[in-house]
């Protein structure tokens, strides 16, 4: 699949037009040599500036062209961001998320906005120094653009360039202590017009009494030199998409009495606020979206803009005890509380855009003009995301799947940018646990495996001492989840079933290893079982367990007197199931032996010591005092024997009141043991919490389905869509590599699916019909792509499928 360039002739800081829609391009390649010699350009830094503290600095080049080039190819990258301009045009904001030992640059044709004559390349880089996201590594500021030809050569980066250091941005550092919460995003902008140098991306400037730029040191492609700084390495991933995105409503005005209409939202009408004026309009998005703000303005020197940033309001009064949103459509009586940025106005006509894109469903501006009035002109968002697009589809006799799939796709969308996230308004980290979900949906909607790629070989190269993975990446900091890590292995497992990449696969081996031996090396020889006593050994949030005494954190399942939680022990078991599949598979039979072995010890001793047989059930850890469906769960998935009847135990664990249920996150686990019990025709039973958030005028899913859930999207909850085309419309592979497709579909109370999905090879699609519900018949067609075969499973029955249409009547 190529590269694409969704290119968004946007309004910049400090135009006024109107947002055109995105255009599509085609991202060449990097020349071979970018990727092997030492670059001739330099990272360049401004001059006398404290290399690793907050600042935000224009970079400028001036040249000359006798014509406009058919292609002019450069490579660039920056520390922390830039945003690069031609001739006053945006072409793109990177690089690519990475870290600081792989560290990303992007390739571009700039000849789309060169001209014959002067020209000017610019670019606006940023640092956020200590202030930063937990999701950015940093070295310090600095910027390279390097040719990728003799002739774009000519703008490489070195003391040619000039700078200037924007002294108008300061930054908002107050979110966590005003919110009350975790977030960790990074500064809002607080921007004083006065003190902008209008107009710096513009050929006609005058970058006359600008300082020649510092220059550092060469670029240089990764394992190439000693020094190790920025080890440049190509961008994996496609450029994000950005397109126009209009507000929807105004639900709340506040203060001065001033004619506000919802022409606003569209365009069409601008707000015109008096001198000495207090106001606040609240408007509505009607759905959660990820966008960079675009406020135009005019007059109002003096004057303050502040711009709240929320995915809901809150009921009640402010306080950190006080965290229930109620219905999300309602804004009566409730309070704004959110992440911020402020525009502060000098008289001419202006357009705010923060750094970073923003994440809403709500946006309040807060207005205070002193002598001069103030025209709010337009707000233009402009969305941006991951360029998935959504190539499957699901349809079936019961319509609230199609709202669930809506909300979790949103979900995954807005939550996915050069990075999978946990959630895009809180932290925006990619985590282990939320990206295997994540990856999952993305693969079966999209087809796209190239953020899948990217995420299993950056987790898989950020192994520590010990073994295991880092729980999430980029991350400045340094956090380790151990279940993750063995989450990480099954990430492997996945692709490896859905893609026939054996080359990236056997490279992740070595690294499976490692995590395994992590925890053979903590766990007890007589028993198997792991020592929970290290780190964070996250499983999901379940209020009832309390807070881990390691940590302090919630999400730490029960433990017994010795440490030992058969929950992690029995997800172990499951994840040396796959592992030695794996090790089968690529010819290691001797760890594939050794892997199995120790499965099948650990569920020897979980079941001696945690099976009740009163309750027919495994409890928690040996003391048995507690059950859920989490140890249960991992106890059907790690067994290898597949006639196993485990649908007793599937029944208890839905219907008993004091077995623990799981949350959004893990119920991926817990209903994939359901169906494996052989209870798949009630899935559609198990997504009552997801009709719940629906009543709740959720747009999106959220973190936990609790009235003061903290976040209000987190794509861990986008699996639905995974239960309607694997078990629903029940397409899986049939054997590693998607080689071959396996169709086993479990229509519930519904009378008919139909379903459609990307495969490597074309597009899988599903038209199937149940006569009567006490029939146990079925009819339709399924259609495979070229080069395609598989099985169809119906009760007792299986039917061979060919490529082309194959008509089904059973």
């Amino acid at each position: 699949m190529p590269l694409r360039l969704f290119v968004c002739f946007a309004v910049s800081f400090g135009a006024a037009q109107a947002q055109a829609p995105r255009h599509p391009i085609e991202i060449p390649e990097p020349a071979p040599e970018i990727l092997t010699e030492i670059w001739d350009a330099q990272w360049i830094t401004p001059p006398a500036t404290h290399a690793r503290i907050y600042g935000v600095h224009h970079f400028r080049k001036t040249f000359d062209l006798d014509r406009v080039p058919t292609e002019f190819v450069v490579n660039v990258s920056a520390d922390n961001r830039y945003r690069l301009f031609v001739n006053g045009h945006p072409v793109n904001v990177g690089p690519a998320r990475g870290d600081l030992r792989n560290w990303r640059f992007d390739t571009l044709d700039l000849a789309p906005w060169l001209q014959a004559g002067r020209n000017v390349v610019a670019a606006k880089v940023w640092n956020f120094g200590e202030h930063g996201p937990v999701a950015q590594e940093t070295d310090q500021t600095a910027f390279i653009l390097q040719g990728n030809t003799d002739a774009s050569a000519a703008i490489n980066t070195n003391n040619s360039w000039v700078v200037l250091t924007n002294d108008a941005y300061t930054p908002i550092t107050d979110a966590r202590s005003r919110m009350w919460t975790y977030i960790v995003v990074g500064p809002g902008d607080d921007v004083a017009a006065s003190r902008y140098p209008w107009g710096w991306e513009q050929p006609e400037f005058d970058d006359t009494y600008w300082a020649a730029a510092a220059t550092l040191r060469r670029g240089y492609p990764k394992s190439r030199g000693t020094d190790g700084r920025w080890p440049l390495v190509p961008r994996q991933i496609p450029l994000m998409e950005n397109k126009p995105l209009r507000l929807q409503r105004v639900r709340r005005v506040e203060g001065t009495k001033v004619m506000v209409s919802d022409a606003f939202v569209r365009g069409k009408s601008p707000i015109v606020i008096p001198p000495h004026s207090q106001i606040k309009i609240l408007f509505d998005q009607n759905e959660h979206t990820t966008a960079y703000p675009q406020l135009t303005v005019e007059g109002g020197a003096g004057s303050s803009i502040q711009l709240t940033y929320a995915e809901s309001l809150y009921e009640g009064e402010p306080s950190p005890a006080n965290k229930v949103k109620g219905h999300r459509d309602e804004v009566d009586g409730k309070f704004m509380l959110g992440f911020r940025d402020i525009f502060r106005p000098d008289g001419p006509r202006r357009t705010f855009r923060p750094l970073r894109w923003r994440t809403y469903r709500y946006l309040e501006i807060a207005v205070e003009t002193t002598d001069a009035p103030l025209t709010l002109v337009d707000y233009v968002g402009e969305f941006t995301a991951y360029p998935f697009e959504e190539r499957a589809a699901f349809a079936s006799d019961d319509a609230t799947l199609d709202d669930i799939w809506e909300i979790a796709w949103r979900t995954l969308r807005t939550g996915t940018h050069e990075i999978y996230t946990d959630s895009s308004y809180y932290e925006q980290l990619s985590y282990v646990g939320d990206t295997r979900i994540e990856a999952l949906v993305s693969l079966y909607v999209s087809g796209d495996d190239r953020l899948m790629r990217k995420s299993i070989d950056a987790f898989g190269k950020r192994r520590d001492p010990n073994g295991l993975t880092t729980s999430r990446w980029p991350d400045s900091r340094q956090q380790i989840i151990p279940p993750y890590s063995l989450v990480w292995i099954s990430m492997v497992h996945d692709y490896w079933m859905h893609r026939n990449d054996p080359h990236f696969v056997r490279r992740q081996l070595p690294g499976v290893r490692e995590v395994l031996r992590f925890f053979a090396e903590r766990s007890d020889p007589a028993t198997g079982f792991y020592r929970v006593s290290e780190w964070w050994n996250y499983v999901d949030w379940i209020p009832e367990w309390g807070r881990d005494p390691v940590t302090g954190l919630g999400g730490v399942p029960p433990l017994d007197d010795n440490q030992h939680s058969a929950i992690i022990d029995l997800q172990h078991a499951y994840t040396l199931r796959q592992a030695a599949e794996l090790m089968a598979a690529f010819g290691d039979d001797h760890y594939a032996t050794i892997f199995d072995e120790r499965r099948q010890h650990i569920r020897e001793q979980v079941y001696a010591k945690c099976w009740n047989e009163k309750r027919q059930l495994l409890a928690d850890n040996s003391r048995q005092e507690t059950f859920s469906q989490h140890v249960n769960s991992f106890w059907i998935l790690s067994s290898n024997e597949r006639d196993a009847d485990f649908r007793d135990m599937a029944e208890r664990m839905l219907t008993e009141d004091d077995v623990t249920p799981a949350t959004f996150y893990f119920s991926f686990y817990s209903h994939r043991a359901f169906v494996a019990a052989g209870l798949g025709d009630r899935y559609s039973e198990w997504l009552e919490p997801w009709r719940g958030a629906l009543a709740q005028g959720l747009t999106t899913v959220p973190e936990r389905p609790s009235p003061d859930t903290r976040s209000d999207a987190h794509a861990w909850g986008a699996h639905p869509i995974l239960g309607m085309l694997q078990t629903m419309a029940g397409i899986r592979p049939g054997s590693p590599g998607f080689a071959t497709v396996a169709i086993a579909p479990h229509f519930g109370s519904s009378s008919q699916i139909t379903a459609r999905m990307p495969h490597p090879k074309g597009e899988i699609e599903i038209t199937l019909k149940r006569d009567a519900f006490d029939q146990p018949s079925v009819v339709g067609h399924i259609v495979l792509p070229a080069g395609l075969s598989g099985v169809f499973h119906w009760q007792d029955k299986t039917l061979p499928l060919a490529a082309g249409i194959n008509q089904i009547a059973l």
